[in-house]
């Protein structure tokens, strides 16, 4: 037994994961690597690219292959989302937004006939897919939703905005994505009492639906399109509700622990690429005789890095392997990975943009974008005061999970 645990890779468990890792290096040292910096500067996102991705089979990534995916799990996920962002945050970011929030959201809570008419076009990336959760008005505090969905016969009249959206927007002209997965109060907001937040599938094929303003100027992620999304008097056919009125919920913290999970992955892939920066120039750059790596603060900060990011790989891979995609009850370590991870990749980052002094604080050694990019890891998908919020909760609900493994 013990020889089987040695043997054991945490980080690629079996040979499939293994290859997926390589596959997704190579795409990402030849296609990723090279147009990060342009697309960053200009503020664009590589659609072109992205549909690359569907080629890979990295846009179902999760979706069961009978409706053209690839039925990988949480591992994969993980792996994608590291191996991409080591290189080009913003871009992963819109991979996330479609493969987790839109996509896995479908393949997890859609009905048959929905996923059949959905998710085949997502996962080749003929369609690229969002989730509209936020409002200008309402950012954690989901019950608070204004946007409302009112049944008319055998369609929905919804009407509402939806703000910071990932995807909201593929283009210049304010193309809005193909596909996006809407919460929408069902209730009479009159009659006081817990809201009733229902799920939407909303296409192009219904009016109503359109782009208000594309998000510019962000600190960072820039490769990614945010933008407002306007819902006004958007006629929904009634087979677009996904299960049934009131359902929102189950299906948000079902998919909100993988959200974390891979962004925590995202983190990770920031924080690699961070140490991995600030090494090689330490021992390339000299200083008063020596290589920068022989002094003390620079050790530090290299030392440091290295034992952040190395806690974060075990805890992120150790709660992917452990998540079943098909059920929830990962959230307190979905928080805590998320949590931890987000906040080591932006310390790791400013510790390289430290190692590197001048020359960090330019485009060119790539640290300064890891840093602009790595702050958005403790705001989006949950803040991380969000998260410490959970996690005592959770914690004081059951102490037992603290020796659970």
């Amino acid at each position: 037994m013990m020889e089987n645990w040695k043997q054991f890779d945490l980080f690629n468990p079996t040979d499939e994961h293994k290859l997926l890792r390589e596959m997704v290096r190579n795409f990402v040292q030849e296609e990723v690597e090279p147009q990060a910096h342009a697309f960053d500067k200009k503020e664009q996102f590589n659609l072109p690219l992205f549909r690359k991705l569907g080629e890979l089979g990295l846009l179902g990534i999760t979706v069961p292959t009978e409706f053209g995916g690839s039925g990988l799990d949480a591992t994969a996920a993980c792996i994608a989302h590291e191996e991409l962002a080591s290189s080009d945050p913003g871009f992963t970011l819109a991979y996330l937004a479609h493969a987790m929030l839109c996509v896995n959201n479908i393949a997890q809570n859609a009905s048959a006939a929905q996923k059949a008419r959905y998710l085949p076009k997502l996962s080749s990336g003929e369609w690229v897919g969002a989730m509209a959760m936020s409002e200008p008005n309402v950012g954690t505090d989901v019950l608070g939703m204004e946007s409302t969905a009112v049944k008319e016969g055998k369609q929905y009249r919804l009407n509402g905005r939806k703000m910071w959206i990932t995807n909201g927007t593929l283009d210049e002209q304010g193309t809005p994505a193909d596909v996006v997965w809407v919460y929408a109060r069902t209730d009479d907001r009159k009659s006081g009492g817990k809201p009733k937040l229902s799920t939407f599938l909303v296409d192009r094929s219904c009016p109503g639906y359109s782009v208000g303003q594309k998000i510019t100027d962000k600190l960072g992620m820039r490769a990614s399109n945010t933008a407002e999304l306007v819902f006004d008097n958007c006629l929904v056919p009634e087979e677009n509700l996904v299960g049934s009125e009131g359902e929102s919920l189950l299906h948000m913290m079902k998919n909100l622990e993988l959200e974390r999970l891979t962004l925590a992955a995202m983190s990770l892939g920031i924080a690699r690429r961070s140490l991995d920066v600030m090494t090689r120039y330490s021992d390339e750059r000299h200083a008063f005789g020596k290589s920068l790596h022989h002094f003390g603060q620079i050790q530090r900060h290299i030392g440091e890095s290295y034992a952040e990011y190395r806690a974060a790989r075990v805890y992120l891979y150790d709660t992917a392997r452990r998540m079943d995609l098909n059920q929830e009850g990962n959230r307190l370590d979905s928080d805590g990975v998320k949590l931890f991870s987000s906040t080591a990749a932006k310390n790791i980052a400013d510790r390289a943009i430290q190692v590197l002094g001048g020359f960090g604080y330019v485009g060119e050694y790539k640290v300064e974008r890891l840093w602009r990019d790595a702050k958005l890891m403790e705001i989006g998908g949950g803040t991380i005061e969000a998260h410490q919020k959970n996690i005592t909760r959770d914690l004081a609900k059951d102490l037992s999970q603290l020796t659970h493994i």
